[in-house]
């Protein structure tokens, strides 16, 4: 009881300190002096630092090839209705809360589940899908360094058809040639057909030699012409063979462009956040500036304004459909970045006080503002390609690889100086890529070296080389001959339906078990004040509802994979599964071990693990000062949690309170 007196004695002297500095107005200034600064783990060295890698790992390429596509085929202008609804009730939540957990207790993804150690198999989950992720985004990080070094050649290899690996099909026209071809072959058949027929008029059908002709000749060129961009893609880069079961031979030109990758990304995350976070000020900056310059020379190009009226028009009716809705909230998810465990890596690196608030506001809406900037400059240029091959709009939009890498290059082939656009456009995707990728790899080391510090905290750069190692050599199978069979179903499986349950089992802990009143509290100690209850009705309700919305969805829409027309065989599509379930599986396996390691009954020990670890809490001593007090302020509790009442009680307080650092701060203020 000593103990306890002691503990509230001290509780009460803090509080009555915070309330005086509140009465003189100095709550709401938030000190960022170099006693705030983490020496022991490293902060970014300025906001902008943490502002930018946001931003780079939030806008990856799904932004350029995804969002544009997804916007024309779900109504236009008004496909932006639902995808502004699930930005605000879902994206803008799930990111806010998960950079102030974060940045609360400056820890990774894994050891940041002190809050609820019973589910500390949510960080392992995240990291599973992030190291999954990243073998097959360095592939595409590969094809574009390809690409972008194929474009410094005289003659853009994808824009001609005299090339070893072109066929005698290869067009470099698109339909205009095709109409050529149609009407030299049709006119050639025809006078083959009215030579016999002035021969021989008796019995011969002119009609329906003319139908025997058109149709011979669209059967031999819907089966046989193929642009060059298309050759060059599949049959030069890929060299593909006929399906997963043959894989074929090593690309070694893909293999050098692979390891480049894995080089530049071990060079520039060897320092942690000191290196990456310099990195990003012209990773994350400059596809805005190619951005920009692409919307310029794409505008000024003719068919583009029809590309645009193309892109944003609006079709109302669309927004009655159910899967209109559905990929909106998909889209949401997938962009903002939730669950990938890249976001509370990145916070962890903040200054306690940082304003994590604002930083939330204003990283979405740039990702989205993005989304929506990327399609015009895609469709002013796709729809000059349409007017230039005069075949319909839709008819050249395409998504994914086929959009970067056959359509887009396609129409760059066709402008003045093309390799200037050809190498700005790469430049472009591989600064994007290696964005995504410095979050996703910084999620992975950061994880480890937190959850093991006696391990590997000194050996930061070899743990970093050795993963970029063992990353390289996953990735070896997606780069020969049937590699993009491989790549295809790791992309369709590992993060459909785990992403969403990992995050709703986070909104979930937070806001019932952790507590959202609590939660609210911690993010008080780090920006001054409490935010609008406006989060609180999200985090308890209708963003768990939105995210088991999204995940029926995925499941619902979810079939076997395929590329193009091939099928997978059920080997294959069994693999896929297990991709798809492995960051599940520690969420029940870290459960049972946890529960095993705790002393006490069942029951004692289920209690003991809901509730925040004793080394729970802010990183520096100052701050956990503020953290403990923050206990015995009774408007920090509220009912929505189990754990935290109102009154303190000794069994209510932490193990914190009663660790060595406590005892000597008690014996501090009683001095």
């Amino acid at each position: 009881m000593e103990n306890f007196a002691a503990v509230e004695k001290f509780l009460s002297k803090k509080e009555k300190d915070l309330e005086a500095s509140s009465d003189s107005g100095s709550s709401l200034t938030i000190s960022t002096d170099s006693t705030c600064s983490n020496d022991e783990r490293g902060n970014w060295s300025g906001r902008m630092d943490f502002l930018l890698s946001c931003i780079g790992y939030a806008v990856g390429l799904g932004n350029i090839w995804r969002f544009p596509y997804l916007c024309y085929q779900s109504g236009g202008g008004a496909f932006l209705i639902p995808y502004t609804i699930f930005l605000v009730l879902c994206g803008v939540p799930l990111f806010f809360m998960e950079i102030s957990y974060g940045q609360f207790a400056s820890l990774s993804p894994i050891t940041v589940w002190r809050m609820s150690p019973l589910f500390k198999g949510v960080g392992y989950g995240m990291v599973i899908i992030s190291a999954i992720v990243c073998v097959y985004y360095n592939i595409i990080i590969t094809w574009t360094l390809y690409f972008l070094y194929m474009s410094f050649r005289k003659s853009l290899p994808w824009s001609t058809c005299d090339n070893e690996w072109n066929t005698e099909n290869c067009i470099t026209h698109g339909s205009s040639q095709n109409t050529a071809s149609n009407e030299t072959l049709l006119n050639s058949t025809i006078f083959d057909n009215s030579t016999g027929f002035a021969a021989n008029v008796s019995g011969y059908n002119l009609t329906s030699a003319i139908s025997s002709a058109i149709e011979a000749s669209n059967d031999t060129i819907s089966k046989k012409l193929v642009p060059a961009s298309e050759e060059f893609w599949q049959r030069h880069v890929l060299q593909i063979t006929d399906g997963i079961e043959d894989m074929g031979s090593l690309r070694w030109e893909l293999l050098i462009c692979l390891a480049v990758a894995w080089i530049l990304v071990f060079l520039c995350l060897c320092k942690g956040i000191k290196s990456s976070g310099k990195v990003v000020y012209v990773t994350a900056t400059f596809p805005y500036v190619v951005l920009i310059i692409l919307l310029i020379r794409g505008v000024t190009l003719p068919g583009a304004a029809e590309g645009i009226r193309f892109y944003l028009v609006p079709k109302w009716e669309k927004l009655l459909t159910f899967k209109v809705w559905g990929d909106a909230a998909v889209q949401i998810f997938y962009s903002v970045g939730m669950a990938w465990g890249g976001l509370i890596t990145m916070a962890s690196y903040n200054k306690f006080h940082n304003n994590v608030y604002r930083d939330a506001m204003m990283v979405p809406l740039i990702n989205c503002g993005t989304s929506i900037f990327a399609g015009l400059v895609i469709f002013s240029v796709l729809g000059y390609m349409a007017h230039e091959s005069g075949q319909a709009i839709e008819d050249v939009v395409t998504q994914g690889p086929g959009l970067t890498f056959v359509a887009y290059p396609a129409a760059v082939a066709k402008l003045p100086v093309s390799q200037l656009w050809a190498v700005l456009f790469f430049l472009m995707l591989f600064t994007i890529g290696l964005d995504s990728q410095f979050g996703m790899f910084e999620t992975m080391t950061s994880a480890f070296i937190d959850e093991f510090p006696n391990l590997l905290k000194n050996r930061k750069v070899l743990f970093t080389g050795f993963l970029c190692f063992v990353e390289f050599l996953l990735g070896i199978p997606c780069i020969m001959q049937g590699g993009i069979y491989v790549l295809q179903i790791m992309d369709w499986y590992c993060a459909t339906f785990s992403l969403m349950l990992l995050s709703l089992t986070e909104c979930v802990v937070i806001a019932w078990i952790y507590g959202v009143n609590r939660f609210y509290k911690d993010i008080a100690l780090m920006i001054g004040y409490e935010p609008c209850k406006w989060w609180k009705i999200c985090w308890c309700g209708i963003t768990p509802v939105l995210i088991i919305f999204i995940w029926l969805f995925s499941v619902t829409q979810l079939s076997p994979v395929t590329y193009g027309s091939y099928q997978y065989p059920n080997s294959a599509i069994a693999f896929g599964w297990f991709l798809g379930i492995c960051s599940l599986l520690p969420l029940p396996i870290v459960m049972v071990i946890q529960i095993v390691k705790t002393d006490g009954t069942f029951v004692e020990r289920i209690k003991k693990l809901l509730k925040p670890d004793k080394q729970w809490g802010p990183a520096l001593e100052k701050h956990r000062e503020e953290y403990i007090a923050s206990f015995n302020d009774s408007r920090s509790f509220g009912s929505t949690s189990p754990i935290f009442r109102r009154k303190v009680h000794k069994e209510n307080i932490p193990a914190l309170a009663f660790n060595a650092e406590v005892q000597n701060l008690m014996k501090k203020s009683e001095s």
